[in-house]
């Protein structure tokens, strides 16, 4: 039997059809449908046209003039998204009982009855639904991309949980006093996934909730009790979420930040370790090209006592030898260039400290030879010191001590200019210091206060990187670097490394 117009059913019918549809074709699809209404096509059209008016105004306002985000992927988007649906449903609410009260067979009693609770329902349709559509249309990728076996498993257990749960709050005769038990749930999956376990959890829980209480018939007075409840457990499942999720895309922004950063401090290194190079391209191209030179004049020398009638053999043994030593050490030297110039991760190893010295001596002592300036190493040979981490890092450190040292000298046109690398061996706690000293003329205090930070230079031509650089590089080997003194004629610069014990 068809509810006739007037008649308490058929507003309580009109209603949840109104209130809880968004646009006009669910609301005619939903009253033809669902509540399998006869009632005349006029009325149906109309009912389904404040709807999609009423509803499609407060979202373009909020869209429009309250930058309302559809991604909801702020606090304030999900609070937006739930005043809006509240404002939404009451304008409908106002419209359509103005309409109602017009017939006369309505009084304002049977309108307010009806009202009251449908219009809870549709706030709580809206706060559940339209942020789970929302998520799921404006996700970059479909969701089963991402939906693992785990994922699946927590699912499945989590509606076994919710159903079991309202199962027994609904077979309780005073149930909803324990439907606060259903706040568990909820909040978990929303700290566990965000806003969209939230989201999942709310849509499962609203539907079993309003299946279990159809199934053991609760009036509506009880309906609506339930329906209120399950309004403020969306409020705070969807609050719990947003916090989560809005954490998630702060520790994701953070993470990309210092990926980017790091990038960007590898980049400045590897351009630091060119510059550095750039100064002593010339000494070091000389420093190849003399035992380039001695080879191919002990070369020439070989052949000719090979067509010699006699061959002096022992000669051209000793030449041979001499040969391959003048070619071993050219080899050397670009090796070391190239070690130094590499790209690449740091390599930590087990290093011999007076080969890093030598080898940091043998790329700075070209450059120091051609511009007039002595470097002398003042190390223990009769106690090997062995240090761990990085050999090429280290002697980026060194080699910027040292040509810092150079340019101070040369700018400041010292005469007899002179380095002198320090290494020694300290007690408590057990470490190696290395220190560069020289007879420049010093650093004054201000320059001083703020050496160590970037794009800190007194060099016309200089990246201001180099000593910042270094200290990054000493404390990421659990050292630290500092200027000792700044006084002119014995400026001193040192830096200390935890040593291999055992």
């Amino acid at each position: 039997m068809e509810p006739r117009p007037g008649s308490g059913l058929w507003l309580h019918s009109s209603f949840r059809c109104a209130l809880r549809r968004s646009a006009l074709p669910g609301a005619v699809i939903a009253e033809i449908a669902v509540l399998r209404s006869n009632l005349w096509w006029p009325i149906i059209l109309g009912l389904a046209a404040i709807v999609a008016v009423g509803y499609g105004l407060v979202a373009q306002v909020a869209r429009a003039y309250l930058r309302l985000d559809a991604g909801l992927n702020r606090l304030r988007d999900v609070v937006l998204l739930l005043v809006s649906g509240v404002g939404g449903a009451a304008l409908v609410a106002v419209v359509i009982c103005l309409l109602l009260l017009a017939d006369q067979e309505l009084d304002l009693t049977d309108v307010l009855v009806a009202a009251g609770p449908l219009l809870i329902g549709d706030i709580i349709g809206i706060a559940v639904i339209t942020p789970l559509t929302l998520r799921l249309a404006l996700r970059p990728q479909p969701l089963l991309d991402h939906i693992s076996l785990r994922m699946l498993t927590e699912f499945l257990f989590f509606v076994a949980v919710v159903i079991a749960t309202l199962w027994v709050i609904a077979a309780e005769p005073n149930g909803s006093k324990l439907f606060y038990f259903m706040f568990l749930p909820v909040v978990v999956a929303a700290v566990r996934y965000g806003l969209d376990g939230a989201c999942i959890g709310l849509a499962v829980t609203q539907i079993a909730l309003v299946g279990l209480l159809h199934f053991y018939g609760y009036e509506p007075n009880a309906f609506a009790e339930f329906q209120l409840m399950m309004l403020i457990l969306s409020a705070t499942g969807l609050t719990v979420g947003v916090v989560v999720t809005e954490r998630r895309h702060a520790d994701e922004t953070v993470r990309a930040v210092e990926r980017q950063l790091k990038a960007k401090e590898a980049e400045a290194a590897q351009a630091a370790r060119f510059n550095l190079v750039s100064g002593t391209t010339a000494a070091l191209a000389h420093e190849i090209n003399q035992p380039m030179t001695a080879a191919r004049a002990l070369a020439r020398s070989v052949q000719q006592l090979l067509r010699a009638p006699v061959p002096d053999l022992a000669r051209v043994d000793t030449n041979v030898v001499s040969l391959i030593t003048q070619i071993d050490h050219a080899g050397g030297v670009v090796r070391r260039m190239r070690d130094f110039l590499r790209r690449g991760r740091p390599h930590s190893s087990t290093i011999v400290l007076g080969r890093l010295l030598s080898d940091a001596l043998a790329l700075a002592g070209p450059e120091a030879a051609t511009k007039g300036v002595s470097i002398a190493l003042d190390a223990a040979d009769d106690d090997p010191l062995v240090i761990h981490g990085d050999a090429v890092q280290l002697q980026e450190v060194i080699l910027n001590l040292i040509r810092n040292a150079i340019e101070a000298i040369v700018d400041a046109r010292t005469l007899n200019g002179r380095i002198t690398l320090v290494a020694r061996r300290l007690e408590a706690p057990v470490r190696i210091e290395i220190s560069v000293v020289d007879n420049g003329p010093g650093i004054t205090a201000e320059v001083a206060e703020r050496l160590f930070h970037p794009l800190t230079t007194s060099k016309t031509d200089g990246l201001g990187l180099g000593l910042s650089i270094s200290a990054s590089i000493v404390e990421a080997h659990g050292g630290r670097i500092w200027l000792q003194t700044g006084k002119a004629g014995a400026t001193e610069f040192r830096f200390s490394l935890p040593l291999e014990t055992g």
